[in-house]
């Protein structure tokens, strides 16, 4: 005999019986009127109300408060000093002259040097990227700043010392030799000089001829701490004399930190003799010398400018 187990009747109401707490879930339109129950609703920040979609502005409710709630959140924006963007008047910026960055800031930290006690941003916190031996420190004693002044000033004084023996010396020389050679003429010295420079001078082979300046190279003894290095070099008329002042360093073995920010009394200077002043690092070679000519290369003599010695 065939059993067969009892179904349990299906709940009639299974999908049509709705719990009877459903209205804790979501909060009815306080709108005059509305009164609609939203499962999301809208609080408004003004007046504490809880509003439908419909209903969730200010404007659509009617809010009494209106304008409360944006007017609380400008005062707090404009008290807060970490949110208020930094200005010239307001703001610090990085003591580098040629720098606009606002530091101690949330953009941007600041970074004090303790060699001339100034605030910097990241980009210029080293010493070289400052220039921080050229500056005076701020706080700095009178009698160090005094000091330092008169090394300055006894170093130039030496400098032009030795140059000014140096022009003498050259200049003897030379009176000594033209005055042995009066009867041989001028011209014709000059161009027997100037083709045996041609010969034995040595340079940069991919300059073209007609570009070619011929130069006589002298290192002054200070300058290597050895005997008077000197060479024959070509360059090109184009140049500028600080590029021609590297090769000629790079060429005589001289010890060359121009580039890396130092100080006057470490600097390489051009002095150019038959003019008897120092040569601009931004002049053209073949603007300030011209063939045959002789440049010495000199070592914390100050910048260039105005004749130095009377030949």
């Amino acid at each position: 005999m065939a059993t067969s187990s009892a179904t349990p009747p299906p709940d009639p109401q299974s999908f049509t019986t709705m719990d009877k707490d459903v209205e804790a879930i979501g909060a009815h339109c306080q709108y005059t009127f509305c009164n609609q129950l939203d499962f999301l609703p809208f609080r408004c920040e003004s007046c504490r109300g809880t509003y439908c979609l419909d209903h969730r502005t200010e404007s659509s409710h009617k809010c009494t408060h209106t304008g409360e709630w944006a007017a609380a959140r400008r005062k707090q924006a404009s008290s807060s000093p970490s949110t208020q963007k930094p200005t010239l008047a307001t703001g610090t910026q990085c003591s580098h002259p040629a720098c606009k960055t606002y530091i101690n800031s949330h953009a941007s930290v600041a970074v004090g040097c303790q060699t001339c006690n100034r605030q910097y941003c990241l980009k210029h916190r080293f010493p070289d990227d400052h220039a921080c031996s050229t500056l005076t420190a701020i706080g700095a004693r009178p009698s160090s700043t005094t000091t330092s002044t008169t090394q300055t000033l006894d170093n130039a004084r030496s400098a032009l010392s030795r140059l000014r023996a140096w022009g003498k010396e050259k200049a003897a020389t030379s009176s000594a030799s033209s005055h042995s050679s009066s009867r041989t003429s001028t011209a014709a010295s000059r161009t027997r000089t100037l083709s045996a420079l041609r010969k034995s001078a040595k340079g940069d082979a991919k300059t073209p001829p007609e570009k070619r300046i011929y130069l006589h190279v002298e290192a002054e003894a200070q300058t290597t701490r050895a005997k008077f290095p000197k060479g024959d070099f070509w360059y090109n008329k184009e140049w500028s004399v600080g590029r021609m002042l590297d090769e000629a360093a790079k060429a005589l073995q001289v010890q060359n930190v121009n580039n890396r920010g130092g100080g006057e009394e470490q600097r390489l200077r051009v002095f150019h003799v038959e003019a008897g002043r120092l040569l601009e690092f931004g002049e053209r070679v073949g603007e300030g010398c011209g063939d045959g000519n002789t440049v010495v290369l000199l070592r914390g003599v100050g910048p260039a400018g105005g004749d130095m010695i009377e030949l």
